[in-house]
């Protein structure tokens, strides 16, 4: 569904996509990993287009990114921190964003189960970062679109918000549709990873699916195999 082929992104001095290739299929659920400064942003944001690499290419579903924006509406993203004006209340974000679409394939799940009606009367700039991660999801899921990109999506939200979510990616998960998830919590992700592909400095390391990764590294836990592939690519280094 997501093809990146040599892909380099530099800002000033510093190069912080190096070469990166990648493959992302239907039914996926990929955490991506890597320690802050890897990439893992940039290149979220470069399959998003909010950002134009310097080199290579990046296709959704056949769709040059570079070309028609179109292919956007294929994509549900729920941003580490939303952006919103602070006077805008809920409700009327909702319907603006409804009316943009301007489309009746709707879910509208995560909408219901956070409780948004209590909301939609709050001005955005009121509202908890935990709440406003619940606002994020339920915007993210909304046109259930057959990507979904997941920034750190539990930051911030209470064990039962965090449990509701997580269960909604499970149901997606199971529509075959392709999900990207970044977190530094992994105990999150252990129950719903299908792979995982782990970044550093730029480059990406490996794509691999989790029995694979579990069977080399000899962990059975996501956050112990990650930790352990951490210290190999350390000592590496050193």
């Amino acid at each position: 569904m997501i093809v990146i082929e040599n892909l380099y992104k530099r800002f000033g001095k510093l190069e912080v996509l190096k070469g990166i290739n990648m493959q992302f299929n239907a039914g996926e659920v990929v955490s991506l990993i890597g320690p802050n400064g890897s990439g893992k942003t940039t290149l979220i944001k470069a399959i998003l287009g909010l950002i134009k690499p310097d080199k290579g290419v990046i296709t959704v579903n056949g769709a040059t990114v570079n070309g028609s924006p179109a292919y956007r509406a294929s994509i549900g993203y729920m941003p580490q921190i939303g952006r919103y004006p602070d006077n805008m209340k809920v409700g009327q974000l909702l319907t603006m964003i409804r009316e943009i679409r301007n489309t009746s394939n709707q879910d509208t799940q995560l909408e219901e189960e956070f409780n948004m009606d209590l909301l939609c009367e709050k001005p955005l700039g009121t509202l908890s970062g935990g709440t406003k991660q619940k606002v994020n999801a339920a915007l993210a899921f909304l046109f259930n679109p057959p990507v979904l990109i997941l920034d750190e999506p539990t930051a911030g939200l209470d064990p039962l918000a965090t449990e509701i979510l997580k269960a909604k990616i499970a149901q997606e998960k199971k529509k075959n549709k392709l999900i990207i998830v970044t977190s530094h919590v992994l105990s999150d992700l252990q129950e719903l990873t299908t792979h995982v592909a782990y970044m550093q400095e730029g480059r990406l390391i490996f794509k691999k699916d989790l029995p694979t990764l579990q069977r080399e590294t000899g962990e059975e836990k996501l956050g112990l195999a990650i930790a352990q592939i951490m210290r190999q690519q350390k000592n590496t280094q050193g």
